[in-house]
């Protein structure tokens, strides 16, 4: 039974770690939208590197978000930029339910 207490403690704790990380990425985001920022519409633009830094993925990972369709984006003067409510939309659609390959749900392992 303590192999069992083990476990579920181990678990617990990488659940927690997990949710404590989706916690600094909210606030690396309220950083990111509470400072500089360009506004078209009355509505906030991020650049790649705002979300680059905000979803802590590459350039290309980003560039594949957008061939793929999964990331709208529009582009000024040769330079791309994502509107916040769509940010906001794929963060729900692609992180919540942990899709993303650092934050994987966990599950209790099954005991015997």
């Amino acid at each position: 039974m303590s192999e069992e207490n083990e476990g579920l403690k181990d678990w617990m704790r990488e659940w927690f770690e997990q949710f404590l990380g989706r916690f600094d990425r909210l606030d690396k985001f309220m950083d990111i939208m509470s400072g500089r920022h360009n506004v078209l519409n009355g509505e906030r633009l991020l650049d790649n590197q705002d979300l680059c830094q905000l979803l802590n993925v590459s350039k290309r990972t980003l560039q594949r978000y957008r061939s793929a369709g999964e990331l709208t984006y529009i582009t000024i003067h040769h330079k791309i930029f994502y509107t916040e409510k769509n940010v906001e939309k794929f963060i729900r659609d692609h992180f919540a339910k942990g899709d993303n390959d650092s934050e994987t749900e966990l599950e209790p392992e099954p005991s015997d």
